[in-house]
């Protein structure tokens, strides 16, 4: 299929990107990377009548650090997230999580922030900022606004971004030595849509996890923190009678969506065991 006609438009800067926004309405959508926006044009699951393209504003690709605080412009791609040494350091699940999106090539075009605003359900990097506990920056004609990533994802390819906002910056609170991070995936194939995912990251008392998070991906509308799991776990001396009740705990709050070749039972039984996966991962440091 071919594209529906649309007007585009490359702007230089997010004042700009935001003019147009708040000029055309829900007419425009913004073009960052393309790898999702171009496949859903040329199958015609979007129609703008204006394309906003934001990959020449250069703020918007900056990954750096301001005391304890990551920052992650909204340009940046996958592949620069995968090959920064100030990612690897500062937030070791970005690092672990980039190399089970999709393939290089869609890497080095996709971008981070393209991915978080989408909100895909399936999607790796929503989950992280979640359990990293992100705020994303977002700018509109009335500022700039702080949305914690717990309160960003709303629905189905639904964010708390107006119509009228561009999200710019990412904020990941640096962790202390304490912290452990941990990352599971299932696919049927690398590269493929996760069945489903966990990213999970903890501070590390001696025999106890504590302050954890446990968030799902590709089981839900949007990324599932699994809180009840979460409070079995926090501040407990971890021995296989807690992580069964973990399991237990999830079974219980956990109710999957099926897909079109994984059943809701089978989505589940996963997702046990990828606790049980980060949770010993988590124990040991990784």
């Amino acid at each position: 299929m071919k594209a529906p006609v649309f007007d585009y438009v490359r702007v230089d800067s997010v004042d700009k990107a935001i003019g147009l926004l708040q000029a055309h309405g829900d007419d425009a959508r913004i073009l960052a990377g393309g790898q999702t926006m171009m496949a859903t044009l040329n199958m015609r699951l979007s129609s703008p009548q204006l394309l906003v393209d934001i990959s020449q504003i250069d703020q918007l690709r900056k990954i750096s650090v301001n005391g304890s605080t990551l920052h992650i412009g909204a340009m940046v791609t996958h592949s620069e997230i995968e090959r920064s040494d100030v990612i690897r350091q500062h937030a070791p699940l970005l690092s672990m999580a980039v190399p089970h999106i999709a393939h290089k090539a869609i890497r080095n075009r996709g971008t981070w922030g393209g991915s978080l605003a989408y909100a895909d359900p399936a999607a790796e990097w929503p989950a992280c900022a979640i359990a990293l506990g992100a705020t994303l920056v977002a700018q509109g004609p009335k500022g700039v606004r702080r949305i914690s990533a717990d309160q960003f994802f709303l629905d189905l390819y639904t964010t708390a971004l107006a119509a009228d906002e561009l999200l710019i910056d990412v904020e990941i609170p640096i962790g202390s030595r304490q912290q452990v991070v941990a990352f599971q995936e299932l696919a049927r194939r690398h590269g493929d849509y996760a069945i489903a995912g966990i990213a999970a990251c903890a501070q590390r008392d001696g025999e106890m996890l504590r302050q954890p998070r446990f968030v799902f991906f590709a089981v839900a509308n949007t990324p599932f923190q699994a809180t009840r799991a979460q409070a079995v776990v926090d501040g407990k001396v971890l021995t296989p009678g807690l992580v069964d009740e973990a399991i237990s705990a999830l079974r219980g709050e956990l109710n999957p969506l099926s897909d079109l070749t994984n059943t809701s039972a089978t989505k589940l039984h996963l997702s046990t065991v990828l606790l049980k996966r980060a949770i010993h991962a988590l124990s040991a440091g990784h």
